[in-house]
């Protein structure tokens, strides 16, 4: 006998969400996980509220908001609202009840200060690499750096000299020939996003309006332990590799061995202070001849010796992994190119993409 479907909806419905969601569903290790530093950041979400006035959005619910945008590759906040709404899964990771409306996604705007000026995101990214160093699944002597171009929001219509005053009619979206005319970063800047810079990818490449993201990676499980957006200006590699190992020892009372790294950070200045700082630099030195003349050039040199060593081919092996973790975060986190205008915003999506990746990484490393 063939079955009838009812277009007749029920007046009342007893739905346990709990039960819903599989036993091995992988949103309920992150959810743990992300649970249990939220319950630790609750001073710091105390601190950064008024203790008066018209109840705001848990800001749980809006960090764990932006692990779901990263996890699920949502393109855009007001998306994430919308599929927040009729997705059992979300509402069950965000703890909204089934009869509780979906905030508005102004809700994200309003919010991004305060969560920039006490820190709050960046908190929760840092409690996600404590729980990997407390449970031994990151490195604490080994670690690799590398940086990426993050493609501004601004087109490149947007990039006008400096000195020129702003049209008076054709919009934003005016026509402009820029044959025969010479951009530099000197003379030419955004009108849109004037943090940003043009930047070529690499030699023979056109060059695009980006900012820099660095990413500090430890060895033995490819976990992020540190990531900065940066200006795109070829120093900031370096800068931002030192800083990164600074925040580790303050931090996390963490002291790196060793420090893998390509091309891009061979430089005698850089290898001689992280020498002096006790860190060995396996980094790729570049083919010419090496005078060692002063401390700069012997640090190169005896970067170029160490190439010959085990340690070195390892640390180099283990390091291709943080490609690994950029491709995610572009093409999974949607970081590809900026949703915002202003770094410190990207920031904060970086700090939510980073901490979705060690969640997922740290759930699939005790699964496994």
């Amino acid at each position: 006998m063939r079955g009838r479907a009812s277009a007749q909806g029920g007046l009342c419905y007893v739905v346990n969400v709990e039960g819903l969601v599989p036993p091995g569903h992988p949103l309920r290790g992150i959810k743990e996980r992300a649970d249990a530093e939220l319950r630790r950041l609750r001073p710091r979400f105390e601190a950064a509220y008024a203790g008066t006035g018209r109840p705001s959005i848990p800001p749980e619910q809006l960090i764990k908001a932006s692990l779901l945008q990263a996890l699920y590759s949502i393109r855009s906040e007001r998306r994430l609202c919308e599929e927040i709404g009729y997705n059992l899964l979300y509402r069950w990771f965000l703890d909204l009840p089934l009869d509780e409306p979906v905030w508005d996604h102004s809700t994200f705007s309003a919010n991004r200060e305060r969560m920039a000026s006490h820190g709050l995101m960046r908190s929760f990214f840092e409690g996600s690499v404590a729980q990997a160093i407390e449970e031994e699944a990151a490195s604490t002597e080994h670690f690799s750096v590398d940086g990426t171009l993050i493609e501004s929001w601004a087109s490149m219509k947007s990039v006008r000299p400096k000195d020129e005053d702003p049209p008076s009619s054709g919009g934003s979206n005016r026509w402009v020939d820029f044959r025969g005319e010479r951009r530099s970063n000197a003379t030419h800047a955004s009108a849109t996003d004037p943090e940003a810079r043009l930047m070529r990818k690499g030699r023979g490449q056109g060059a695009i309006l980006a900012h820099s993201m660095h990413a500090l990676m430890e060895n033995r499980n490819g976990l992020v332990m540190g990531i900065a957006l940066e200006e795109a200006n070829g120093r900031a590699e370096r800068e931002c590799a030192e800083a990164h190992l600074r925040r580790m020892r303050r931090r996390h009372w963490v002291r790196p061995r060793t420090l893998a790294a390509d091309k891009a950070y061979d430089d005698g200045a850089f290898l001689l202070r992280m020498e002096r700082a006790g860190v060995v630099p396996h980094v790729a030195v570049r083919e010419g001849k090496i005078s060692a003349q002063d401390a700069e050039g012997l640090a190169r040199w005896l970067a170029r010796r160490r190439q010959r060593t085990r340690g070195y081919r390892l640390s180099q092996r283990a390091r291709r992994r943080i490609e690994e973790v950029f491709a995610w975060l572009k093409e999974v986190a949607g970081m590809r190119r900026a949703r915002f205008v202003g770094r410190w915003k990207i920031q904060l999506s970086a700090y939510a993409a980073a901490a979705t990746y060690n969640l997922l990484r740290l759930t699939r490393l005790s699964a496994a």
